[in-house]
């Protein structure tokens, strides 16, 4: 099952792996976000350039998958899943990529709050829940 999602309103191409259980994501539409780049094909293929010379496993975790592109025919287009797109925006140098970066901090500070100390993340699933419509009975 392939299909878009958006992401700054613009689409980004993902597909769903069922058998993995993993999203995929088109590495170039993220790039060509991110980076604000006219040509994110190009961007990415220097990127991954200079991965590759850093010896990052980031390009080794890339697949390849056949992804329907603006012409309407499907083209072999190197997608990663999420933990890989969270590992490659730390390695885009872009304003656009920044608030990411520090809500990706903010949301990782969090979490290792939370393995020291539990309650919160029992605290944090309550707000949650509040914020989508459950009543406290509910909760």
């Amino acid at each position: 099952m392939s299909n878009l999602a958006l992401f700054q309103e613009k689409e980004i191409r993902c597909h769903w792996d069922a058998k993995q259980e993993k999203r995929y994501f088109s590495v170039v539409d993220i790039v060509g976000v991110w980076s604000e780049s006219k040509d994110p094909r190009n961007y990415w293929k220097v990127l991954k350039n200079r991965l590759t010379k850093e010896w990052s496993e980031l390009v080794t975790n890339c697949n390849q998958l056949k992804l329907v592109a603006s012409d309407g025919k499907k083209y072999l287009t190197d997608v990663a899943d999420v933990e890989t797109i969270l590992r490659l925006v730390q390695s885009i140098p872009s304003p656009n990529a920044e608030p990411f970066k520090v809500w990706l901090a903010k949301v990782g500070y969090e979490r290792m709050q939370e393995t020291v100390d539990p309650a919160l993340s029992l605290e944090r699933a309550r707000e949650n829940r509040k914020k989508y419509g459950r009543s406290e009975k509910w909760i």
